[in-house]
């Protein structure tokens, strides 16, 4: 028995999409990526890099980790095992900005 990581509690997700305005959308494949933290680092240090180097990062030990789908932060969480994957709970959605002036 496998277990999904996304559940809905739609029984017919194609009625559901029908109704959002975005509806025809609704299953196009977007790229992920978790982000653990980000830094800087000379062209210089990155050629000299090694197994075992040590590149700092500018996040603080224990910070969320950035969920971003196509480069935009959509959400922040915390790795979780789940079976024998690694997974994100999501901790945090945040606001849109708004594009009102």
């Amino acid at each position: 028995m496998s277990s999904s990581l996304i559940s809905s509690s739609s029984s017919n997700p194609s009625a559901e999409a029908s109704k959002h305005p975005f509806g025809e959308l609704a299953d196009v494949l977007c790229g992920v990526a978790v982000v653990l933290g980000n830094g800087t680092v000379t062209v210089r240090r990155c050629l000299a890099l090694q197994r075992h180097s040590v590149l700092r990062l500018e996040q603080s030990a224990g910070e969320d980790l950035q969920v971003q789908v196509n480069g935009v932060t959509v959400a922040k969480g915390e790795v979780v095992i789940v079976e024998d994957s690694t997974a994100i709970r999501v901790t945090e959605i945040p606001q849109p900005v708004s594009m009102e002036r």
